[in-house]
């Protein structure tokens, strides 16, 4: 293995932290600290508890990680319920 090789496991979150800090358990069942990537960021990917991630970790240090990929469920692909406006109903021009 070279430095720039990274470790990728799945696992699901269980926590989460401040600074866009979260806890994972990993399926083998080792519970580690992981902070999502620039990209989850700069796309503004919400991570909520209970969604099943993918980790990339380092060889070296294998209590933190980094989320790369937030999978889709069937339950999460739902649309969003339509908007409504409340109050007064606009006038005519």
């Amino acid at each position: 293995m070279t430095k720039e090789e990274m470790l990728e496991v799945e696992g699901v979150m269980t926590a989460l932290l401040p600074n866009l800090m979260s806890r994972v358990l990993l399926d083998n069942g080792q519970e580690i600290l992981a902070t999502s990537s620039g990209r989850l960021r700069r796309n503004r990917i919400r991570l909520l508890v209970g969604d099943r991630v993918t980790v990339e970790m380092s060889q070296y240090d294998l209590s933190k990680g980094r989320i790369n990929y937030r999978h889709k469920d069937a339950g999460t692909a739902a649309a969003p319920p339509p908007l409504t406006r409340s109050g007064p109903p606009r006038r005519p021009r």
